[in-house]
């Protein structure tokens, strides 16, 4: 059977622009007050559309919440170069996690709405620790406990792993003051591919400065 490029291409185009439309109004309104039919008419889509798509209003804001930059990736998953030498585990890390600035003004909307979402809570960003933020974090902490030759982790491994991922999440979050300060630092993907391998050298660095004051808190015991 033949498949009609047409009307995939049409069916991907009309899904992409929904997405696009309720992140907008999501992120301007809120979900309670962003309504399905003007998300659909900002999206030049059939009502019907949304049930079709994504199953109802929840649906489509759990998509615009948890992958709302389509094919880019924007989440990581360290526990699958764990085993690299720390500094390419690192550069692999913020390389994928910075990515999504690549996307511009899309996100900057995802910020506005995570912010939203946190004043207004739907559940959703506790479905998102749970399932991406905390396992991400854990498998972080897993490295550097393994990278330290610690038997354990304690506070300080968890304050670390914050830490280097902090870099990162203030140029999502920071974005405005960024662009205000140095502007040329997000100003393309290049740039943005260089700030990934510059955060990578500072998190050695500061990983290279737990382990020695490690050292040195059981050199005075």
């Amino acid at each position: 059977m033949v498949k009609n490029e047409n009307t995939e291409t049409e069916t991907h185009d009309a899904r992409s622009r929904l997405v696009l439309a309720a992140l907008r109004l999501f992120a301007e309104k809120g979900y309670e007050a962003a309504t399905t039919r003007e998300i659909c008419d900002a999206a030049s889509a059939n009502i019907s559309a949304i049930r079709y798509y994504f199953g109802d209003k929840a649906g489509l804001y759990r998509v615009v919440f948890t992958e709302p930059m389509g094919e880019t990736k924007c989440h990581t998953n360290i526990a699958t170069y764990s085993d690299l030498p720390l500094a390419e585990a690192l550069g692999r890390f913020f390389t994928e996690f910075l990515e999504c600035l690549k996307k511009g003004e899309e996100v900057r909307l995802v910020m506005k709405l995570h912010f939203r979402e946190m004043i207004e809570p739907t559940g959703i960003w506790q479905q998102e620790i749970d399932t991406e933020i905390k396992p991400q974090h854990e498998a972080l902490v897993a490295m550097l406990k393994e990278h330290l030759g610690l038997q354990r982790i304690d506070a300080d491994v968890h304050r670390l792993a914050f830490a280097i991922v902090g870099m990162a999440v203030y140029f999502y979050v920071g974005q405005e003051v960024v662009a205000a300060i140095s502007p040329q630092l997000l100003s393309t993907p290049k740039v943005i591919d260089v700030l990934a391998e510059r955060l990578a050298g500072y998190a050695v660095s500061m990983i290279e400065g737990e382990a020695r004051h490690r050292a040195q808190e059981a050199n005075h015991e």
